[in-house]
């Protein structure tokens, strides 16, 4: 772009030229919505045209009523980082309250100039304004007395109003791509936290998961202890370092009024909070976010910085969006890390359990008309967290119930005691797979035990019809083979336990003799194997069926865990593995 005396003030040839430049301006503000690189383009055109020493482009933001410097050249970094100028302070902050541009020839004679640098003897700064809503300010400043003109500041207008849109465009890309990247991040940590039941393994994750999204300097999570009632440090870090602190009574110190008043607290300058308890010299802002489980405190989250209002709206809205998450995954480890502890002297119970257990399961299929059938089950543990019963409506009809509880051990076999029980309970009143599925998750949601769920697939064979009904809560769907081929059936639906008036559906199979039919736990599909494989795999399955779908049931069962065992080599069975065969045979002969 042509222009002359640019040591003196931008000056163009011809009207052509200007519009020229303002092209160029709308060009290199519009091809990106980099907020950084739209400000680093802005300081660029404008330094092409209007000389300064020192620069910068300040936002207005509304949460804090004033401008924050986003991109400067040459003022100091310290000033940068803690300045929030309120509408109407200072050159620039005149600017923005009048939307009029501010032309001073030299800051020693005006009372509201705020000093960047001794050496500075005039200033231009001028509003940006899209939509008609204040977007910040361009500010230029010279250490030339009367550096500044009607014509220069007529330019920077005009800049100015170019740019504004652009501007504002990219804050809010980068608002909603904030936002959307939350959400991912919630429902990624959602998935993740709920999957770790190691108390310090999953606080660790929590800090390292936190201080990518919000850099802090100092981390604590602190566990209520509701016969003292203090907060116990239960996880501190400072600088990615471990450390250990005294206890707070609740109701003292920012952390102990967010636990008593159950919402989140901010200290923007702890050296002016007198609720503040120092515990660091260096700390000049925190927050502290209450961990609630539905409506009880067991911890607060908190964080500080060295900076002094550091903690914004977005962070305290970002931290309170994953209380509760973490507080559920919290509560689920420390529970899990109670319940491990009590296992190591529990090994007798244990047994015990196991023997009542075998009680309560079927030691075998009982014979059903139409089908040949046999099952086996492997606990991972004393006690297995998979279920299966069989219950007889009359000589043709029998319901069978297959399913997996969350979790392993006592709590998963608790669970599935209380969900066979409702089952046997409900099972004479509701003939349909779908109609019981969804009168047994209402009657789990009037217990509900905070994650725990069960995923169950329910089949109603009539061996008159020879037909199945069958329904799913989000456990294995069966795997038919008819003739050596996997047929296709859509069989699918929500756990119980966990969402209320969930519908589920019914699916009808019309068998023929010689059909088998296979359930099994995610246990069996999902074993890794000896050499670092994965899993075991529905592949794998699906070869050993078809080469001995012509065998007895039992030996078909028999050789899927022989082929499981091979697969799996050394590895720990990590899961509860239960698989149930049924052939369809001629005739009403039972099994």
């Amino acid at each position: 772009m042509a222009t002359t005396e640019a040591k003196g003030g931008a000056r163009f040839r011809e009207r052509a030229e200007l519009l020229d430049f303002l092209l160029d301006v709308s060009a290199a503000t519009s091809e990106t919505l980099d907020l950084d690189r739209i400000l680093a383009n802005v300081a660029e055109i404008v330094k092409e045209v209007v000389p300064y020493d020192l620069f910068a482009i300040l936002l207005y933001s509304e949460k804090r009523a004033g401008l924050r410097i986003l991109h400067s050249i040459g003022h100091r970094e310290e000033v940068i980082k803690s300045l929030v100028i309120p509408l109407g302070e200072g050159i620039t902050g005149l600017a923005a309250s009048r939307r009029q541009p501010v032309l001073i020839p030299d800051v020693r004679k005006e009372p509201a100039y705020l000093n960047a640098l001794d050496a500075v003897r005039s200033e231009l700064a001028v509003p940006m304004v899209a939509r008609g809503k204040l977007v910040g300010v361009i500010d230029l400043q010279s250490t030339r007395l009367n550096a500044y003109n009607q014509q220069d500041r007529a330019l920077v207008m005009l800049i100015a109003s170019r740019v504004a849109v652009s501007i504002d465009n990219a804050r809010l890309y980068r608002r909603v791509e904030r936002q959307n990247r939350t959400l991912r991040t919630l429902a990624h940590l959602s998935r993740e936290f709920g999957s770790i039941l190691a108390l310090d393994e999953l606080l660790g994750k929590i800090a390292k998961t936190i201080h990518a999204m919000v850099n802090f300097d100092a981390f604590s999570i602190l566990l209520v202890d509701q016969q003292k009632m203090v907060l116990r440090h239960r996880f501190s870090e400072r600088y990615d370092q471990r450390v250990e602190l005294d206890n707070i009574p609740i109701g003292k110190g920012i952390t102990g009024a967010a636990a008593e008043s159950r919402e989140p607290v901010v200290s923007a300058d702890t050296l002016a909070d007198p609720r503040y308890i120092a515990s660091h010299p260096d700390i000049r802002s925190e927050v502290a976010i209450p961990l609630m489980m539905r409506d009880r405190v067991i911890g607060v989250m908190d964080l500080e910085s060295e900076k002094l209002g550091f903690f914004t709206e977005d962070h305290v809205r970002l931290l309170a969006l994953l209380g509760p998450q973490i507080a559920s995954s919290v509560e689920n480890a420390r529970l899990y890390e109670e319940l491990a502890l009590s296992e190591r002297g529990m090994e007798q119970d244990l047994k015990a359990a196991r023997k009542l257990q075998s009680v309560l399961l079927p030691k075998k299929v009982p014979p059903i008309r139409g089908l040949e059938a046999a099952l086996r089950s492997r606990p991972a543990r004393e006690i297995t967290g998979d279920l299966f019963d069989f219950y007889e409506y009359d000589k043709e009809t029998t319901l069978i119930a297959f399913g997996d509880v969350s979790g392993k051990g006592a709590a998963a076999a608790l669970y599935g005691a209380l969900v066979s029980g409702l089952l046997r309970t409900l099972a004479p009143q509701r003939h349909g797979p779908a109609e019981l599925m969804k009168a047994l998750n209402e009657a789990l949601l009037e217990r509900k035990v905070d994650a725990q769920y069960v995923s169950l697939v329910l089949l109603v064979w009539d061996s008159a019809k020879r037909r199945l009904t069958m329904a799913n809560s989000g456990a294995v769907p069966p795997v038919i083979l008819r003739n050596g081929e996997a047929m296709k059936l859509k069989v699918e639906g929500v756990p119980l336990g966990l969402l209320e008036e969930r519908e589920y559906e019914d699916t009808v199979f019309e068998a023929q003799a010689g059909d088998l039919v296979t359930l099994m736990s995610d246990g069996v599909l999902d074993q890794p194997g000896a050499n670092k494989e994965p899993e075991f795999g529905r592949g794998r399955l699906l070869r050993v069926l078809t080469r001995t779908c012509k065998k007895p049931a039992a030996q078909i069962v028999e050789s899927v865990l022989q082929e499981l065992d091979r697969f799996a080599g050394d590895t720990p069975r990590f899961d509860d593995q239960t698989l149930l065969a049924m052939r369809v045979v001629d005739g009403g002969a039972r099994s």
